[in-house]
Formats: structure tokens, sequence, C-alpha cells
């Protein structure tokens, strides 16, 4: 009997997280690639999705779209779904009461980041009440729920009762990040510097990073920027003794300017400590850009010998020395460190789970 996977892809005709959107896709790519013999991936995808993954055996269209897809399952509705073994690359999953032991239902969903618990002021309040629901959710019909590192896998049953139903799989960088043929060109049109390190954080925490530029005498860049928090970040630059014009604030850059930007950034600081799978810190070290990152569960696993992971009052000495002496040691250790991530790898893992199921 053939064994069929079927994969959520929420995102596939509307874009709400464009780095779980891009993971979604590098995962579904590996699930067929990987696929054991005698079984197939199968998609399941908001009214109007139009699937371009290769390999992609049936596609089932839901009726409704994405939004109201996600107010119909936080209550527990998932009309036309359907069941067999359900995999959810996010919280976005149709949660609901099923038997996996006689009619071998199964749900597994991915939880990226606990920010609706640790940092709900950073998120709408819509997307808090909603994670926090489909949590709950999960922690009453799910088979499994997947984090990216073991210190969420730990932190995870503060915020429901999961037992031992959490699974651990690391995600990687998106397939084939590489900086582009234009990459001198797009930095120019972002107004960027020659020499600049990369900052990724929360405001409450870039003051450690701007602190360690200005110690080290370089240009800082900002990625992932609010909207409208330009000024705001500009100010705590300055307070940090960098002055506002080495301060280079930007949002939400596109996979390719991203690669551009990361690529040619003397040092990558990455000052949150919150349980959260580290996007920008991945990308890094997949370009083999030296990396100083904040001491917490999450850079210890992920980023491990791949950069140094330091106290908040250490990040000053630890950059002075990734953009100095110890940059060429840096970013070996951070290219090695990337290829133990892949989304292959992380594919087997899935497959493993529902057969362990």
């Amino acid at each position: 009997m053939s064994v069929r996977l079927r994969v959520v892809l929420d995102q596939i005709t509307t874009v709400v997280d464009a780095d779980q959107a891009r993971a979604a896709r590098d995962l579904t790519a590996g699930l067929v690639a990987t696929a054991p013999s005698g079984c197939s991936v199968d998609a399941i995808t908001p009214a109007g999705g139009d699937v371009d993954i290769p390999g992609i055996d049936s596609v089932r269209r839901l009726g409704l779209g994405r939004r109201e897809i996600a107010a119909s399952w936080q209550v527990g509705i998932a009309p036309g779904v359907g069941g067999g073994l359900i995999h959810a690359p996010s919280l976005m999953a149709p949660l609901v009461r099923h038997d996996r032991v006689h009619d071998h239902d199964q749900v597994s969903v991915t939880v990226w980041d606990l920010r609706a618990w640790e940092a709900p002021q950073s998120m709408s309040k819509t997307s808090v009440a909603w994670q926090r629901g489909m949590l709950r959710r999960a922690a009453r019909h799910a088979d499994a729920v997947v984090v990216p590192t073991h210190a969420m896998a730990e932190q995870i049953g503060e915020y429901a009762k999961l037992g031992d139903r959490v699974r651990v799989v690391a995600g990687a960088p998106p397939e084939g990040f590489a900086p582009p043929t234009d990459s001198g060109r797009r930095r120019a049109a972002l107004s960027l510097p020659e020499r600049y390190v990369v900052l990724a954080g929360t405001p409450a925490d870039l003051e450690h990073g701007f602190r360690a530029a200005a110690a080290a005498d370089i240009d800082v860049v900002v990625l992932d920027a609010a909207e409208g928090s330009e000024p705001v970040l500009a100010d705590l630059a300055a307070a940090a003794g960098l002055p506002e014009r080495r301060a280079h604030i930007r949002g939400a850059l596109d996979t390719s300017d991203r690669a551009a930007v990361l690529m040619a950034s003397s040092a990558f600081v990455a000052t949150s400590a919150l349980a959260a799978w580290p996007w920008r810190a991945m990308e890094a070290m997949a370009l083999r850009t030296p990396i100083v990152a904040v001491d917490g569960g999450v850079h210890r696993d992920v980023i491990a010998e791949g950069g140094a992971v330091v106290e908040p009052d250490e990040i000053s000495d630890a950059l002075v020395d990734a953009v100095g002496g110890g940059e060429k040691r840096a970013r070996v250790l951070a290219g090695d460190r990337a290829r133990a991530f892949s989304w292959a790898s992380a594919a087997e893992r899935i497959w493993l789970l529902h057969a362990d199921l």
C-alpha cells in the first residue's frame, strides 16, 4: 500500500511570513527528493493555490482563501481537508479530532518561534492570539509538534502540555542561497557603505550590536527593521556611540538583496536571545560570514562552534576580533557549521517522524 504525506502549503497564494513560506517550499521539495519507496507527497492549499514544486503527486485545493482557512482552523472547523498523514510546516494545520490508531490519520505541526509568548509586544494582538490558540489546539490534537532546536523543545513545554510529542527538526538556509551576479549594483541601490557589519534583532537588544560596531569603528546595516522604526533605531545607535550617519536601517529585503548584503558584510551580529529560529544567522553562515551572537539556548544549538556565542557585554570584544585578526578563522568556522544543515536532512527526519508515529 502506498503512503501519501500531505503537506500544508498555506502561503502558496498569500505570503504572510516570507521566511516560513520559503522554508515550507524547500522542505516540501526535500520531502519529494527523499521520499521512501512507495511514498509520495501531496499538497493542501487554499483556494486557487498553484503548486509549482516538481514531484508533487496531487493537490487538494480547499474552497476558502488563506485568511478564511486560518480563522476556520483556529476554531476547529476543517471541511474538505480529509485524513491521512498531514504535515504542516507551521502552526497552520487542520487540528481536529482524528483516529491515528484505527484510521491511520496523523497531523504534525511546526513551531518556528515562541515570540507570541516571550515577546508579544513585537507582534500584532491578532497574531499573538492566533498562535497561542493554535498551540492550544496542537496540545489537544497534534500527534507531533516539531521545533527547530533543542532549546525550544525544552521551553515550549512551559506554554503547552505536549508530553513526549515534541520533535526537533532543524531548518536550513534557503536552497540555492548565494550572492547574485549583480551584488555590487544591489548594494549600491541600497546605499550601503564599503565596509559594514550586519545586525538583526529587536529594538530592545540592538543596542549591544550598535555599541560593538562603535568599538570596532565600523558601519552597521540593520536588516528586517519594522516599518517606521528607522528614527528610533537611529537614536538608539547614536546613544550607543555610533553616529546616525553610520547606521543604515533597512526593512525586509528579498532573498537576492539579502545575499548581496550578507556576502559583503565583515560580520553578522545576532543580538536577540529569543527562542526563535535564527533565519539571518543561518544565511550568514551559509555565506561564510563571521558570526557573533548573544548567548542563548537557540544560538548555542544552531551556531555552536560556527561563531562567537558570548554574553552581551562581550559582544564588542568578539566583534573587534571577528573583523580583525580572527576574520579568516571565523569565516571557515561559519562555513563548516552551515554544512551541518540542509532541507534534505530535515525532510528525512520528517519522514522518520511519521514512520515512528
